[in-house]
């Protein structure tokens, strides 16, 4: 697979956009994105009228959309100047900010976001607006993190736990190929015993211990039958914070690839200590991969 047909399977991307110092490295990380996939860009800015229609008046309607436009143009002007070749849409919506990038995201899109925002379209402070897509999409969300400038240089990290984290791994691997960069495959398990726990006998821990120094070598091999020509590094890590670990992996990183545990018939949050964890603290990008049931193979465990 060659960078191209990478882009095309990672789909087109739609980022949210405020006019907050946030959203505008959001859009300055995802006009990078669409330019490396070949794909067009889409900026969306949300009035949410319709939710507070009974408390506006036709002319405050009027200056809220207004004022969307021009934060859609200056956001457009802006894109323009560093990628002149990029088809770019922008898309004012009256719903709310959430909803309103999954609409576009629709089935194959990347909804990319800030690590926070300023009111309005607004608060893509995740906790807000960005925590509520990142919650509840069903197509891959970045949360931008950390300096966009120059992420392309750094490797692509992914976060594997289990079999079923291969749909994350490939994602990994089709970013890492348009970055033309070495992808690693990082598997990190919780070293502490439950209190109260008993011992096994000394060979059973041994042998689990040595199953566990690598990321599950079904993953690994898969992955690095399926992509060639791509650089696959694949360690494995004990800690006692996997998201600790996991956010330090990412001072070296581009890219962090981590998939989001919500399988069919998931009951409780959908987001765990992991996952908030590494979009309010990790070093790079966080691109989160939304986990549907076991037989799409996609997500990370650890996120619970």
């Amino acid at each position: 697979m060659n960078g191209t047909t990478a882009g095309s399977a990672l789909g087109t991307v739609v980022v949210g956009v405020d006019g907050s110092s946030s959203a505008r490295a959001a859009v300055t990380w995802a006009a990078a994105e669409a330019a490396r996939r070949g794909r067009g860009l889409y900026l969306v800015h949300a009035t949410d009228v319709e939710s507070h229609a009974p408390m506006l008046s036709r002319d405050e309607t009027a200056r809220l959309e207004r004022a969307g436009r021009e934060i859609l143009g200056q956001a457009a002007e802006a894109v323009a100047a560093r990628h002149p070749e990029l088809t770019v849409i922008k898309e004012l919506a009256r719903g709310a900010p959430s909803a309103a990038l999954r609409h576009v995201a629709a089935l194959s899109g990347t909804i990319v976001v800030g690590h926070r925002g300023r009111g309005g379209f607004s608060s893509l402070l995740l906790g807000s607006v960005g925590l509520e897509t990142v919650a509840n999409a069903s197509t891959p969300v970045v949360v931008v993190r950390g300096a966009t400038e120059g992420a392309e240089t750094g490797a692509v990290l992914a976060a594997v736990r289990d079999e079923e984290d291969l749909g994350c791994a490939r994602v990994a691997a089709r970013e890492a190929l348009l970055r033309k960069v070495p992808l690693r495959l990082l598997h990190v398990w919780n070293g502490v015993q439950p209190s109260g726990a008993r011992a096994g006998p000394r060979n059973g821990a041994g042998k689990l211990a040595r199953e566990r120094t690598l990321p599950l070598p079904g993953v690994v091999d898969r992955i690095r039958e399926e992509f060639p020509e791509l650089t696959v590094y694949a360690d494995g890590e004990k800690s006692r914070s996997v998201p600790g670990t996991l956010v330090a992996a990412s001072c070296h990183a581009g890219l962090l690839v981590v998939g989001g545990r919500r399988a069919s018939g998931y009951v409780g949050p959908a987001l765990g200590r992991t996952t908030l964890g590494l979009v309010q603290h990790a070093h790079c990008p966080v691109e989160l991969i939304p986990r549907h049931g076991r037989a799409q193979g996609l997500g990370h465990g650890s996120t619970s």
